[in-house]
Parts: structure tokens; C-alpha cells; sequence
């Protein structure tokens, strides 16, 4: 039966119970999004109302079927906020994001997003052109794979909002010159029309940038 997404509460797990969660699993998964970027950094930026790890979406299917009892899997329905059991969804679907629910708790704990790879190398989904090593697109933080900063700040770049301009901010100014490079790069070819793109087009005067001049 459908469900409703936005009817279950949210009380996302910590990263080290997420590592413990999914611990079972024998195929590849990384803390993403805001919370790969917290665990770069060693301190939450700011308040999250989720987390969320990444798999391939081969690997999909394996990893929600190493949930131990007592938590349940929902994938996206044909509306907006509709929901139905993992077990349900077609199998020809793009899956994601899928909600993992305690459902003793009767609240999400986690969100799985899916991405592209192969078997050496993590695929950007939105243009397989950019590639990493896998060594290089999810790093050990301490035991708990963690998806690199520098991918996480691409993902966002499309449609940044103001709370993932905060990331950005905080993360940027930490990464090496070759991830900050990568990160440029994805910028230019892949996402040029970002908000975050002005200052890498102009650095010194971004409103001034010729791409972005009004002709008087």
C-alpha cells in the first residue's frame, strides 16, 4: 500500500550507527551529502534533519536486503510524497532516494541515494564524463567509508540553496589543491550555469565576469 513519506518523523541515526546498521552489507556504500562533509570536518556545520549514505545502483537491492529485522525499506511512489515497501517498487525504476525506517521507532533513520560506478571508478550520475578512483571518491574517516568532500560540493552546485552555500564555505577553504581543482573543473564543464561558478569564471570581480556583463 502507498504511504505518505512526510507522515513518518524523522530521527536520523549517527554516522558510527549507520556504519553498525549496515555493517552486514558486502557491497560499497559512503556516508553522503551533508554528512560526509560534517564528518570531513570533525564538527557539524549545522543542524540536519537527515543522513544519508550512497550505493551503485546495482548494489542497491543488496544493501537494503542486509537490513537486519525491525527495519523496513520504502522506495518513491508515482506522486509527490508517496512511498511504497522497497519489496513492491518495479524493478526498472530509478530507486532513489529510498527511506530506511525503524520501525519499532516508526521513524526514518536514513536515506539511500543512488549513484553511478563501475568497477573501478565512481561515475558523476549527471555526466559520466567526470570520473574518480573509487580511493579517491570515497575516503576511510576513521573506519566509516565517507563520500570526498569535493564530490559532495559538485552534487550540490547545481541548485545551490543558501544552507548549502554554509557547507561550501566551510568545506572549501580545507581541501587540498587537487580537490579544489576537481572541484572547479566540475564547475566550468558540468555545472557552469551554478551560482557557485561566478567566482571561479572571476575570482577578483565576478560581476564583472564578461559571461555575465549586462549590455548597456
Amino acid at each position: 500500500m502507498p504511504s505518505s513519506a512526510s507522515a513518518t518523523p524523522w530521527q536520523p541515526l549517527e554516522p558510527t550507527a549507520v556504519a553498525q546498521l549496515l555493517a552486514p552489507a558486502s557491497v560499497r556504500w559512503w556516508l553522503s551529502g551533508g554528512a560526509a562533509l560534517d564528518r570531513w570536518l570533525g564538527a557539524p556545520i549545522r543542524d540536519r534533519v537527515n543522513i544519508d549514505v550512497s550505493v551503485t545502483a546495482g548494489d542497491l537491492a543488496a544493501l537494503v536486503a542486509s537490513l537486519p529485522a525491525g527495519f523496513s525499506a520504502w522506495a518513491p511512489g508515482e506522486g509527490d510524497d508517496e512511498i511504497i515497501p522497497f519489496a513492491d517498487a518495479p524493478a526498472d525504476t530509478d530507486l532513489q532516494p529510498v527511506l530506511i525506517r525503524d520501525d519499532d521507532k516508526g521513524a526514518w533513520v536514513l536515506q539511500v541515494n543512488v549513484e553511478d560506478g563501475a568497477p573501478r571508478a565512481w561515475m558523476y550520475k549527471r555526466d559520466p564524463r567526470m570520473t574518480l578512483p573509487w580511493d579517491r571518491a570515497v575516503l576511510d574517516l576513521d573506519g566509516i567509508p565517507t563520500g570526498a568532500p569535493e564530490v559532495q560540493l559538485v552534487w550540490k552546485a547545481l541548485r545551490p540553496r543558501p544552507e548549502d552555500t554554509i557547507d561550501k564555505d566551510a568545506v572549501l577553504p580545507t581541501l587540498s589543491d587537487e580537490a579544489v581543482a576537481f572541484y572547479e573543473t566540475a564547475l566550468l564543464r558540468i555545472h557552469p550555469h551554478s551560482t557557485w561558478a561566478i567566482h571561479v569564471r572571476s575570482p577578483f570581480a565576478p560581476a564583472k565576469a564578461s559571461w555575465n556583463r549586462r549590455k548597456s
